[in-house]
């Protein structure tokens, strides 16, 4: 695991096992979109809405996940100065910011319905909302600050200091009387949901668990040869001067 902190050991060990995961992100997906848009039965009370939980709830559960990766990543590259840390993080950014931005408008898409309004300020969604302002928040620091060492430095510290904001997310529903449904999965007595929907929903945690990784891969990759190229082009700056 160490080994592949070394670029370019990354980047060899990356470019072997990217075509095996972007197809199983791909086959996993697929199978996930079958099983929940044509074997799982609508939901009794909700009817074919319910469909939008196959998407909206690995979305939203993988808008923290995926924060939680990047502020490990943050960490990592403020303590142990750890070669691809920092890279890490700011991969991570873009893809938590887009689950997050999913899950906030699939959010909506099934509070119409149920709710009969699109957005309420209700405890869950705004602590969500919040969350996307800290993904762009933390990429807006890399696009403010030229020197990657500087950028990399603060962007961690946002990211660190927006961790509180998890656990107001996931306890949201506990803590406060709110409209939004208790946790159904994540149960001490075990999940709520049937095993006809939950499979399924189960398998599409697989797939945005897979796309995460692979989509991961690829942009460490591209930031790894921008920051190469970046090199050069000092190096060559110092020749001619």
């Amino acid at each position: 695991m160490f080994d592949l902190a070394n670029p370019k050991k990354f980047m060899d060990f990356s470019a072997r096992l990217m075509p095996w995961l972007a197809g199983l992100a791909a086959l996993t997906l697929g199978t996930g979109l079958y099983l929940a848009l044509f074997v799982a039965p609508p939901d009794y009370q909700q009817g074919e809405s319910v469909r939008i939980m196959y998407v909206h709830v690995p979305a939203a559960t993988l808008s923290m996940a995926v924060y939680a990766f990047m502020a490990l990543a943050s960490a990592l590259a403020l303590i142990m100065k750890h070669p691809l840390a920092d890279m890490a993080a700011k991969a991570t950014a873009p893809i938590g910011a887009g689950f997050t931005f999913l899950a906030l408008v699939t959010g909506s898409l099934w509070g119409k319905p149920m709710w009969g309004t699109w957005w309420v300020w209700d405890a869950r969604l705004t602590s969500e909302l919040v969350l996307l302002f800290l993904y762009l928040g933390y990429m807006a620091i890399w696009q403010a600050v030229e020197d990657p060492i500087k950028a990399a430095r603060a962007a961690a510290v946002v990211a660190l200091v927006g961790v509180v904001n998890l656990p107001v997310i996931k306890f949201s529903v506990d803590w406060w009387n709110t409209l939004h449904q208790p946790a159904s999965l994540m149960r001490v007595d075990g999940p709520a949901i049937h095993p006809s929907m939950l499979w399924p929903l189960l398998v599409m945690f697989a797939a945005y668990g897979l796309f995460f990784a692979a989509v991961l891969i690829v942009r460490m990759r591209m930031e790894i040869l921008k920051r190469r190229a970046r090199s050069l082009q000092l190096a060559q700056a110092r020749a001619r001067a």
